[in-house]
């Protein structure tokens, strides 16, 4: 029992020392330090929580569990030894397990990712700052210009994270370091080496401007300017862009305290990130005791995979693209229907799901190195259960006319089988009309499409349930106190710092909700008032459900289907409400989400909160000018932009696709498809079915509290394959087979290892890829430039999966198929 800690990597080294600890360290020199072994000190800084009593350590070791009975991450292993610890009332035990969760923290993704001490550095110099915006101005304009290609691109902040280091580092050698004094402030353009606390100022601009790519507004604007053909003007632009962008920011701050201070909010994707910080700044070499002997430094592990995954891309990107999606059996019978359907892996199934390209894998659901494992087995069962198993027996059944649409894609069919022509049902104004509508066609569906909306209703409805269940009873305990007693390492170190007052952010709320109000209503966009206000409403009720989900599993939830939805019944008939009443609904939430997420990067690399707010902000309202200003400079001056014909490919597919949403769900509207008698009236059965799953898992849970029940999660299953289609089941199905090989097989068999190189090994990948994919857009593609023409590139695009044209029935000249009326 007394090895139960130290087995599981708890235990702090003993010391002869028993001199208190500061909670700061001076670092400045760690990225010098190339030819030393790598070392993890911890520094306690938890003296006023620990119990001095056998009652105190036991009380507070009961309280834990009880609060992280239904914590997916924690280690089985540790609740075990407390559940041992408490029992026997073993002194020595409950008094260490105490000290060594104050010391870090209790989870395995952070402590391999995140040090238990802070660097007394600078992170407010003007170095962060003109790097960061530097960058953050680059990177919005690079964004928004590919966001309006096909295919699109996206330059992560990943990319920037990787380009500041050099940019940084060459600064330190270049500048000055004389010091000024401006307004009573000291300061130097060169305050000392570039440290790991302005590399992550920059990389939060980064994160907060581009890393999702183009601001979400400017598909609205897109889809108004070039396919509406309205013009509202520059300062209608502006002011959508900047408070869309920024409203959810003040949301974020008042939800810090249930999505950022508890330990049990990991946010795995910065873990990512702060991997590859310590990776570039510090190049001390790994100890082979603590990584099943590797002593590979891991800034050198890091280039290494980098340059591998750079490399590689060009084969399945370029030179062999059978690679990227290897259906060998749709190569053997490109024109088998059924065969196609069921192997092919760009509009089929994938029951042999092979891929040897990471873009594959990675292309819609980020990295599979990244989620925890129990993440991974509940998309997997969404996957196999509703995209294998419903899916085959809904479509080879004929129900929704099946067997005259594809299998899997994203586009809209009529009763002839073609893509559905929306022009044919609008009137010169952009509205319905309901003659035309009822003699051209109702709309149509391919069964994975039509499964996706049912799987959003009910995600929607589970993730308010489950959290209520599983998470109620410490939202009501956090409302109540300013502080708990679970507080982490992190936590109690960034007490340090002035926290960024709430009513900064209640006066940036009241600020962009003001700016929201002209947006609306001093155009002729027909939101109401008060819809604007349930959209706001919305993303208030949803961001600490959808929170909780991504911060503990890493599977990000929408509120896009959700919010076509209520507008379509609210307001029917008007299509540009409905495109900004979803704007702000879904990015208002959306946006909330990637500033917390931030914030908790801030967290981890002890950066000053008031720091982060200034440099978050003042970036994206920064970014929102650069990215208006390129769609501007595009629109009028790329030659026949936004069309089909276009020569270099700008036939702005995202700008397009929404256009097409608006007409679909606030032209045609939601009532016309989904309410009963209409075709697709069965998927709001979903509704319930998501609001139940989560209270019999619930109650599995308490009745057999040791099982794997309390792993399942009613919203990843219904919610996690939330992308598909576009996205396909080879993109998930290689998605989760790789993330068992990491996160479950390595992580159990090779923990040392795991623990230093896995997050680095995803870093290295992604980045590899994003700079190879940049390279042949830019190099190759834009230039016109020909893949090498063999059997490898041209005898995959032959199949009717690739082609999709997988359709068992085809409609004769003349012929229609469907309801006789509607």
């Amino acid at each position: 029992m007394s090895n139960i800690a130290r087995r599981f990597g708890f235990a702090r080294k003993t010391t002869t020392s028993q001199t208190p600890r500061t909670d700061t360290v001076a670092r400045d020199s760690v990225s010098n330090s190339n030819d030393s072994i790598e070392k993890d000190p911890a520094v306690t800084t938890g003296a006023e929580i620990k119990p001095q009593t056998e009652l105190e350590a036991n009380l507070q070791l009961k309280k834990l569990e009880k609060k992280h009975r239904w914590d997916p991450n924690l280690p089985q292993a540790l609740v075990d030894g407390i559940d041992d610890a408490t029992a026997h009332h073993d002194v020595n035990q409950e008094l260490k397990l105490v000290d060594q969760l104050v010391e870090n923290s209790p989870y395995p993704e952070v402590r391999a990712a995140v040090r238990n001490y802070d660097e007394d550095v600078p992170a407010n110099t003007i170095r962060a700052w003109t790097l960061g915006l530097l960058l953050a101005t680059i990177g919005s304009a690079l964004n928004m210009l590919f966001s309006m290609r096909a295919p699109s691109l996206i330059v992560t902040s990943l990319v920037a994270q990787l380009v500041a280091y050099p940019l940084g580092c060459g600064w330190t050698k270049i500048m000055p370091s004389r010091r000024f004094r401006l307004f009573g402030k000291e300061f130097s353009f060169n305050p000392g080496p570039f440290n790991m606390k302005e590399h992550t100022i920059i990389v939060v601009m980064a994160n907060c401007t581009f890393g999702g790519g183009a601001a979400y507004s400017t598909d609205t604007i897109l889809a108004q300017r070039a396919f509406y053909g309205q013009n509202f003007g520059w300062g209608f632009e502006l002011l959508l862009t900047i408070s869309t962008q920024s409203i959810g920011y003040g949301i974020a701050g008042l939800m810090r305290k249930f999505l950022v201070t508890p330990a049990a909010m990991i946010w795995p994707q910065d873990l990512v990130s702060t991997s590859l910080f310590y990776a570039l700044h510090d190049h001390a070499k790994t100890d082979p005791s603590k990584s099943n002997g590797w002593s590979i430094s891991r800034y050198r592990y890091f280039f290494y995979v980098f340059l591998g995954s750079f490399v590689w891309y060009w084969f399945p990107g370029f030179i062999a693209q059978f690679l990227s999606v290897f259906a060998f059996p749709t190569f053997i019978r490109p024109n088998s229907v059924i065969l196609n359907q069921l192997f092919g892996g760009w509009t089929g199934l994938s029951l042999l799901p092979l891929t040897m390209d990471w873009l594959q894998v990675t292309g819609y659901i980020f990295s599979p190195l990244i989620p925890p494992w129990h993440a991974i087995a509940n998309t997997l069962i969404g996957m196999v259960v509703f995209f294998w198993i419903t899916t085959i027996g809904l479509h080879y059944s004929g129900h929704w006319y099946a067997a005259y649409l594809p299998m899997s894609d994203s586009n809209s069919y009529d009763n002839t089988g073609s893509v559905y022509k929306v022009g044919k049902i609008l009137t010169p104004d952009f509205t319905l009309d309901l003659a035309k509508y009822q003699s051209y066609s109702p709309l149509f569906l391919s069964t994975t499409f039509s499964l996706t909306y049912g799987l959003s209703f009910a995600a929607i409805t589970s993730v308010f349930v489950h959290t209520a269940l599983f998470h109620g009873q410490d939202i009501y305990e956090r409302v109540r106190s300013s502080r708990t007693d679970d507080e982490d390492i992190h936590t109690r170190m960034m007490r340090k710092y002035p926290d960024a007052p709430n009513w900064w952010y209640g006066v940036l709320l009241l600020l962009m909700i003001g700016l929201s109000l002209a947006t609306v209503l001093a155009y002729p966009t027909h939101l109401s008032w008060w819809a604007f206000f349930i959209a706001i409403l919305i993303a208030l009720v949803w961001t600490i459900p959808i929170g909780m989900i991504q911060a503990i599993t890493n599977v990000r939830l929408g509120l896009n289907v959700f919010t076509e939805f209520i507008i379509g019944y609210m307001q029917p008939g008007r299509p540009v409400a409905m495109m900004l009443f979803k704007t702000y609904g879904y990015i208002t939430m959306l946006q909330a989400l990637y500033f917390i997420q931030d914030l908790k990067l801030g967290h981890y690399m002890k950066v000053p909160p008031r720091t982060m707010f200034s440099a978050q902000v003042i970036a994206t309202i920064w970014s929102s000018f650069v990215q208006i200003a390129v769609l501007e400079w595009a629109l009028g001056t790329i030659k026949d932009v936004c069309t089909k014909t276009q020569v270099n490919h700008f036939t702005c597919p995202s700008g397009r696709v929404f256009f097409n949403a608006s007409i679909i769900w606030g032209v045609i509207g939601p009532a016309r498809i989904f309410s009963p008698g209409s075709l697709y009236s069965g998927l709001l059965w979903f509704w319930l079915v998501g609001a139940l799953l989560p209270v019999v898992i619930y109650i599995g849970a308490r009745m057999f509290p040791k099982s794997n029940i309390r792993y399942l999660s009613a919203p990843v299953i219904f919610g996690g394959t939330g992308d598909l289609p576009p996205a396909t089941p080879l993109n998930y199905l290689s998605w989760g087979i790789i993330g068992y090989i990491f996160n479950r097989y390595i992580k159990n068999r090779y923990r040392g290892w795991w623990m230093r190189f896995n997050y680095l090994t995803s870093a290295g990948l992604d980045v590899g890829l994003a700079l190879s994919t940049i390279v042949i857009i830019l190099a190759l593609n834009l230039t016109n430039t020909s893949a090498p023409k063999w059997w490898g590139n041209t005898a995959p695009a032959q199949t009717m999966d690739y082609q999709n044209t997988a359709v068992q029935k085809a409609v004769g000249t003349g012929e229609t198929f469907g309801p006789k009326s509607w």
